[in-house]
């Protein structure tokens, strides 16, 4: 049994990062169903592959890191510990013989090494970057990750459009519809929603452009 892990959402602002796992025989009904690294693809065929996968595959690990519980391990752990043990949760609950993963770490081997340390079990571990574009169970993952999270960014924007009727984005810090969501927010409340990552660089700069801005007002 072949398993694959991947994530999505390592580097935005808000939002959960999302680590799936997921095993199959072998990665042949992958291939013949096209799955490819989920940013190479459409929302719409994403969504379409991500139903087809979990109709072939196995057995499906999703794990979910909310913006509050990142900001809470990140004061004792790099995001790369982070994900390391979230890749190792996932390999001890499916217990696969070799798993494929997308190396977080800038040196690909030790980020294998890493999780291995961590394991009961001794599965074969083949970390690689890019291992989404590499390795079809990986590419499969990484759909599974990407679709989970868009999913709880939609919900995210459904509850905060309740209170400020404007469109969030996609959560990253490099969309311009994110960062206007995101200095309307401090404008109206004053601080940030529970789903924006409060240690990330691009949330200290833009608090402190709103209380510098509040300043200026005086």
């Amino acid at each position: 049994m072949i398993a694959g892990i991947d994530e999505s959402g390592r580097g935005p602002l808000l939002g959960p990062l999302i680590v799936a796992g997921l095993t199959i025989a072998t990665d042949n009904p992958l291939k013949a169903i096209g799955v490819r690294d989920s940013k190479q693809l459409t929302p719409k065929r994403r969504e379409q592959l991500a139903e087809q996968i979990l109709h072939l595959v196995t057995r499906t690990e999703i794990i979910v890191i909310p913006a509050a519980d990142i900001d809470r391990l990140r004061t004792t752990q790099t995001l790369n510990e982070i994900e390391v043990d979230a890749f190792a949760k996932i390999i001890e609950s499916l217990r696969p013989d070799t798993c494929y993963v997308d190396a977080a770490d800038v040196i690909e081997d030790r980020f294998g090494t890493d999780i291995a340390k961590t394991l009961t079990c001794t599965p074969t571990i083949v970390s690689k970057h890019k291992g989404d574009c590499l390795f079809p169970v990986v590419s499969a993952a990484s759909i599974i990750a990407k679709v989970t999270r868009d999913r709880h960014v939609r919900l995210i924007e459904q509850e905060l459009q309740e209170h400020l009727a404007m469109p969030l984005g996609s959560g990253y810090q490099t969309d311009p519809v994110t960062m206007v969501f995101l200095r309307a927010w401090l404008k109206k409340y004053g601080d940030f929603p529970a789903c924006v990552r409060r240690s990330w660089e691009s949330a200290r700069l833009l608090m402190q452009e709103y209380k510098t801005k509040k300043l200026d007002e005086f």
